[in-house]
């Protein structure tokens, strides 16, 4: 019964609700409610702004990549175009300037277009390049015509300017190597002392327009000290010689008794062997750095009185080697000071050839003395017949009978007039022995002083007798 009368009512509870007014029925139905479980929540806040800024990133990201990569192309183009330079040039960058006035004078001088796509260029290539220097260095530069920006800032990032070069010779002192240095105009600054004697190494060194003149002694100072370094690690082992100092002094006399690299061995073996035997080293050009120091010439002939002067340098006075170097000498000097020639030579003088006689006696080196003094005697003549022939050349052609005796005695004679050139030479000749040079030497060890060796024509001068060599 109770089945029966719930069976009724759900019957009639759903007739009841399946039964709608036409006005209902033309209103829309209203959706079913989510299940309690599957509510919606409201977005964060947090969230839709992170979203808001990570976009705003990007599209500035992206602008500022499309911006760079135009830049980056109209920049590319413009530095591998060809310049607008119609001809090579000469460019001088001093030092100092940074990149932008670098830039400005190129634009100035008509070498590049733009500054700014230069000092552009130099900064994407300075991050991006494979080289780890990127610096664009001072110097004087030729530019190719039409170079494009790119071979302008390799060049100035290598460096490759024009080089000039000062050739210092063997042999010179401090003195004449500072002045010289100072008379090279392409050269920059002073030089506020003489280095001491013996620490320059003579030789030919390149440098860019600019360079400091200190710049160049510190080069040598350098390069002499390596050079020592590595020759005095390999020296003879019987050398009396005690330390590197004592190497550059007895280089430097060799340096300046000869300018041959074949017999520098040669002549350093003559001092060696006379030092070994207790004879002083008699040798000119020592005498000469006492007399006039870092001036280096003596302007005249030796004489007597300078050989029996007193002076520390003096190796016809002292016994050894005088206190300090004569001159700077070169890489050839201290090579024959290292290793000099097995010989039992004491004596050497020049034999009229530009080398010299070497003898083991006094007897045989008198004889080769003897020689040099017949070659002397022939070149004088040579030289005074050409200074009296010179002096006839110039004497004035008579105009009246007064003067017709002085034409005849002029003409007639080849002997030089009383009072001239020639004849004051001739009379200085038998006081003075020549002078000792770099180049040829002048001097016999073993007491003589024969004439220069290269004979220049106005040798005049003829040696002193020959003395037996004194021992310490």
């Amino acid at each position: 019964m109770s089945q029966y009368r719930k069976r009724s009512d759900a019957t009639r509870t759903s007739r009841t609700a399946g039964a709608r007014s036409p006005n209902e029925r033309l209103e829309p139905g209203r959706a079913p409610g989510r299940p309690r479980g599957l509510q919606a929540r409201e977005p964060s806040r947090f969230f839709a702004r992170f979203v808001r800024i990570i976009s705003g990133v990007l599209t500035i990201s992206l602008v500022g990549m499309l911006i760079l990569g135009t830049t980056a192309f109209t920049i590319f183009h413009q530095y591998e175009s060809p310049g607008p330079l119609e001809a090579k040039r000469t460019l001088i960058i001093p030092k100092g300037e940074g990149r932008i006035a670098i830039a400005e004078r190129l634009e100035k001088e008509g070498v590049i277009t733009n500054r700014w796509t230069f000092v552009g260029g130099h900064l994407l290539q300075a991050f991006f390049g494979p080289k780890k220097s990127s610096d664009l260095k001072a110097g004087e530069y030729e530019i190719k015509e039409h170079a494009s920006m790119r071979e302008v800032i390799e060049t100035l990032e290598d460096g490759k300017s024009i080089l000039y070069k000062a050739t210092l010779p063997e042999g010179l002192t401090s003195e004449q190597i500072v002045e010289r240095l100072k008379a090279e105009h392409t050269l920059s600054g002073e030089i506020s002392s003489v280095p001491a004697e013996g620490t320059l190494l003579p030789d030919t060194y390149y440098f860019s327009k600019g360079t400091s003149r200190a710049e160049i002694i510190d080069r040598m100072q350098e390069a002499m000290q390596k050079t020592l370094a590595e020759l005095w690690e390999g020296r003879d082992a019987d050398l009396p010689l005690r330390s590197t100092e004592e190497l550059v002094t007895f280089a430097s006399i060799v340096e300046r008794e000869t300018g041959r690299v074949d017999e520098r061995d040669r002549v350093a073996a003559v001092f060696y062997n006379r030092l070994k035997k207790g004879m002083r080293l008699q040798s000119d050009p020592t005498i000469i750095y006492g007399l006039v120091g870092g001036q280096g010439m003596l302007g005249r002939g030796i004489t007597k009185a300078d050989i029996e002067a007193k002076s520390p340098y003096n190796t016809y006075q002292i016994n050894g080697l005088p206190p300090g170097p004569i001159c700077n000498p070169g890489k050839s000097a201290l090579q024959a000071a290292l290793h000099p020639a097995k010989t039992a030579d004491l004596f050497f003088v020049a034999d009229g050839s530009g080398g010299h006689a070497f003898s083991e006696t006094l007897k045989e080196h008198n004889s080769a003395v003897q020689k040099w003094r017949g070659v002397e005697k022939q070149a004088k003549a040579k030289q005074d017949a050409a200074e009296a022939a010179s002096d006839a050349n110039r004497a004035p052609i008579p105009t009246n009978a007064n003067d017709a005796p002085a034409k005849k005695a002029s003409a007639g004679s080849t002997k030089p007039a009383k009072g001239s050139k020639a004849a004051k030479a001739a009379k200085a000749a038998s006081t003075a022995t020549p002078e000792s040079s770099g180049d040829d030497s002048d001097t016999t060890a073993g007491g003589s002083e024969p004439a220069a060796t290269a004979l220049p024509a106005n040798t005049t001068d003829v040696p002193l007798p020959v003395r037996k060599p004194k021992k310490q």
